[in-house]
């Protein structure tokens, strides 16, 4: 993916291991189970007349296991553990052919720990601790959180919020907290919510969990109006108001206020449709775009409207479209996001679906680089066209195969520098001339067999196909871009992978006719 934020992206856990029985393991959104086996933590140190041949992109998993279960009384318990195995990057030096290792993540073993006490139905108050320990001097990092969620009896209203601390242990300690508290009505047609969070500068659970915005206050106001019960002409109503203020809190700067209004509808006839609009009034100071402490850009305001349509899903074909359009007071400045999409069921047992998902930036400006005395900022125009066709078909109860094809594609091209000044307003300049346009592609094409066995129990078989590709530069036609992503090697996988559930009570019994 072209990212082009301050920010590292984040993306969905495609390994099942990660992905079931992990709701105890998801409170206070402290454990990203990517990071377990992620990226190497660190890029080696090289001498001049040096190159970094070889660089793993990823840290093999040595073991992994979880453990999960809520007692009579309430309480969840959940442990995971894993541990990753020690990576090398290989150095040549050009002069003399010297061939050197350096290791680049070491052998590390990481923890998640769990409690979480449910009581007077939907109640609840949370402990999280995650943890990493790396060997030798890498970095080691702690992290710890108190949640709750407390309702009253009648389940009208609710407060809820959390404390946490972050310590990272690298070359001197760094602690961090972020914090949040809210109160909300629950029940009703007619429902609020109140809530405030801090993030200090030194936030950082990046080595277990996922942060990106730190040094930053946010206070919200939510009021909501629904109804559940068929009227005349509609089956549910949902409509939305918010206000968000945001602050930069050292050293203290308002950074943005935004409005924003939600509705969905679904009628008679099983149509779902809507749509809003958001803006902000004044100009934003974006804290994060220089990437510099103690700095930022001026953004204009903007207007954002949107509308979205779903057809009746009961239906063989159903079908489904979105319009975003942001409109800044800046001239020439907007942003165009849309979404298609298209399902057909052929019948109970085989479907098909066609999403398509083009957006565009037109006159976005964003950070571009840094010399000594300057933060350099770009005015550049970006696209984005992402497609996917998936198919299903389900064989019986128990088996089942699924074909994904996807093709994601972004390009960037810049049309001006300028130098940020100290009040975040632009000056153009001549002083820096880096090629940042590029062109990203990624293709994939996933088989999926999938056999349930017995109950709980499951047997997959995986094939993926996959090829991607980045060019330093833009604009490229359809053919050609195409010619030059499938120029590349792919790469193929297979993966066999089994599941199977003991049942305790059933294993107990074997045990007992044994004896």
């Amino acid at each position: 993916m072209l990212n082009l934020t301050p920010f590292e992206q984040q993306f969905s856990e495609q390994r099942t291991f990660f992905t079931e029985g992990t709701e105890l393991f998801s409170k206070g959104g402290m454990f990203y189970s990517r990071r377990v086996g992620g990226e190497p933590s660190r890029y080696p140190t090289i001498n001049e007349n040096e190159e970094v041949t070889e660089y793993p992109s990823k840290v093999k998993l040595f073991n992994a296991f979880k453990i999960s279960g809520r007692t009579k009384k309430g309480l969840g318990i959940g442990f995971f553990n894993g541990v990753t195995q020690q990576m090398e990057a290989t150095i040549v030096n050009h002069e003399t052919g010297e061939v050197r290792k350096e290791v680049v993540e070491p052998w590390a073993n990481y923890n998640v720990l769990v409690f979480d006490q449910r009581f007077h139905g939907n109640s609840s108050v949370s402990l999280v601790n995650t943890n990493v320990t790396r060997d030798g001097s890498f970095r080691d990092a702690n992290a710890t959180g108190i949640l709750w969620d407390i309702s009253n009896k009648k389940n009208t209203y609710k407060t809820f919020g959390s404390l946490k601390g972050s310590w990272v242990m690298d070359e001197g300690t760094k602690f961090g907290t972020k914090a949040e508290a809210g109160v909300e009505k629950i029940a009703g047609k007619h429902r609020f919510s109140i809530n405030g969070n801090m993030t200090t500068k030194d936030w950082d659970i990046n080595d277990v969990g996922f942060s990106t915005k730190t040094n930053l206050g946010n206070y919200n106001a939510w009021y909501g109006y629904r109804i559940l019960q068929p009227t005349k002409n509609f089956n549910n109503i949902f409509m939305n108001f918010n206000l968000n203020y945001f602050h930069r809190l050292e050293p203290f700067i308002f950074q943005n206020l935004v409005f924003n209004n939600n509705n969905s509808f679904t009628d008679k006839q099983f149509r779902t449709f809507g749509g809003g609009i958001e803006f902000s009034p004044m100009t934003q100071n974006d804290i994060y775009e220089p990437r510099t402490f103690g700095r930022h850009l001026k953004v204009p305001g903007y207007f954002d409207s949107w509308v979205w349509f779903e057809s009746d899903s009961r239906k063989k074909l159903q079908y489904n479209f979105e319009f975003d359009y942001y409109a800044f007071d800046e001239k020439g400045r907007n942003q165009i996001i849309t979404n298609f999409g298209l399902r057909y069921r052929f019948s109970d047992r085989f479907n098909v679906n066609w999403t398509f998902n083009p957006s565009f930036s037109n006159n976005e400006t964003g950070f571009a680089g840094k010399s000594d005395t300057d933060i350099f900022i770009g005015r550049r125009q970006r696209n984005t066209y992402e497609n996917a066709l998936t198919s299903k078909y389900t064989f019986n109860e128990k088996t089942a195969l699924s074909l994904t094809f996807r093709h994601y594609f972004s390009d960037v091209t810049y049309k001006q520098f300028y130098t940020l000044n100290q009040d975040g307003s632009l000056a153009e300049t001549n002083l820096f001339d880096k090629n940042l346009n590029g062109t990203y592609n990624a293709w994939n094409v996933d088989l999926r067999f999938s056999w349930w066995f017995a109950p709980g129990s499951q047997l997959t078989l995986l094939y993926r196909n996959a090829t991607s590709n980045y060019l330093e530069f833009s604009r490229l036609n359809v053919t050609k871009n195409y010619d030059m992503l499938f120029s590349q090697p792919t790469v193929n996988n297979f993966s066999l992978k089994l599941t199977y559930f003991l049942d305790y009570n059933r294993v107990k019994s074997w045990t007992k006719k044994k004896l």
